[in-house]
């Protein structure tokens, strides 16, 4: 059996612990490794790597982790370990990345990559130059839902694309009451990379560029409903920064997107996050797991009258779309692909250029807010 060390860092926050240590990196240990295309298996052997020994020595005891570590430097230098991977603070990030490309390690983030632009390139170049393998984590377009959506795409199912349009967001608890809140406080501020607006463009750009066509232009509106919230020692705190996020895009061959972004925002829809796309031919609505679809010979004709109620169970006018192949978890997936790709050379197409654009997307979607108009998306150069 071959091995493969993997060097995780920040996997103690609710993000980099539930779906990238627990839900991927042990799965694959469970599960017996992977199987590679020769038909050999191969063993991904962790090492867990944070400031807090003690967070580190319990998470290894509670899950089997034979290694974990205080010290990163040394963790960079052992040769036995081929990846690093950080799902840390978004403003320690480029840092933590530069350093692993220089020990000569192959890297793999969350995203953001950065909450500057000019970092992002910089880094981004960087890597390419190196030779080595990079990724960071495009998430949602390995959700079923949005797999579904690409299915019909693909099938030519609607026609032209129209517009998209996403919703995303759920209440996220002020903690003043007795409910604690659902997200980390830093969220919330400023300085410590915190808001709606740099989290969530990032993820819009590779949706959309992926599925729909390139970002061509932004207009984006943010505001921050919720002035103080109460953090996790159960202290008060101001919120210095967007909880919200209302975004126009222009995409390239004409189609219009708009997605609401909120922590401010109670949910009635059929999941927390959903896309309605739009076509000349049909339509559909994807949800994380489930999507549904109409086709043009299928849709109700509707008439406006304000004077009698609704008569169509509209709901009741769309057909789900199967699940045909068994899906994995999202993240999961993705980690496999990076894996295949540093060990075979698989295909890959989320490099840290796409982490870039996402940098790009959200840095203009802030520029758009403070200046009250649109800017246009202009093609990077690595």
């Amino acid at each position: 059996m071959a091995r493969l060390g993997i060097i995780l860092h920040g996997v103690t926050g609710r993000m980099g612990y539930n779906q990238h240590l627990v839900r991927s990196i042990l799965a694959f240990r469970d599960q017996g490794g992977i199987t590679l295309k020769s038909g050999e298996k191969l063993e991904i052997d962790p090492i867990i790597v944070g400031r807090n020994g003690a967070k580190m020595e319990e998470l290894a005891k509670k899950h089997g982790i034979k290694r974990w570590s205080t010290d990163l430097d040394a963790a960079l230098a052992n040769p036995d370990d081929t990846i690093f991977f950080d799902a840390g603070t978004t403003l320690m990030r480029a840092e933590l990345l530069s350093k692993a490309l220089d020990a000569g390690k192959h890297v793999y983030c969350e995203k953001p990559i950065s909450d500057d632009l000019q970092v992002a390139l910089d880094l981004a170049r960087k890597a390419r130059g190196s030779g080595l393998k990079h990724g960071v984590v495009q998430d949602k377009l390995f959700l079923p839902g949005l797999r579904k959506l690409a299915l019909l795409r693909d099938s030519g199912f609607f026609g032209k694309i129209l517009s998209v349009r996403g919703e995303f967001g759920y209440w996220v608890f002020e903690g003043d009451w007795g409910v604690p809140a659902q997200r980390p406080s830093w969220n919330y501020r400023k300085g410590d990379g915190g808001g709606i607006i740099l989290d969530m463009l990032c993820h819009w750009r590779y949706v959309l560029d992926n599925l729909f066509g390139e970002v061509k232009a932004v207009s984006c509106l943010g505001a921050t409903h919720i002035g103080q919230r109460i953090d996790e020692q159960g202290e008060p705190y101001d919120c210095d920064t967007d909880d919200a996020a209302y975004a126009t895009f222009e995409l390239e061959g004409g189609a219009i997107a708009q997605i609401n972004s909120s922590w401010a925002v109670r949910v009635r829809r059929d999941d927390l996050v959903t896309f309605q796309v739009d076509g000349t031919h049909g339509s559909a609505v994807a949800g994380l797991t489930k999507c549904w679809s109409q086709h043009r010979v299928n849709t109700p004709k509707p008439v406006w009258n304000p004077d009698q109620p609704q008569t169509i169970d509209f709901y009741k006018t769309w057909d789900e779309v199967p699940d045909t192949q068994p899906f994995d978890n999202g993240f999961k997936a993705q980690w496999e692909m990076f894996i295949r790709h540093v060990v075979e050379d698989a295909p890959w197409p989320y490099g840290l250029e796409a982490g870039a654009k996402g940098v790009q997307l959200a840095e203009l979607g802030l520029k758009s807010w403070a200046e009250r108009r649109w800017l246009d998306v202009p093609a990077l150069e690595f």
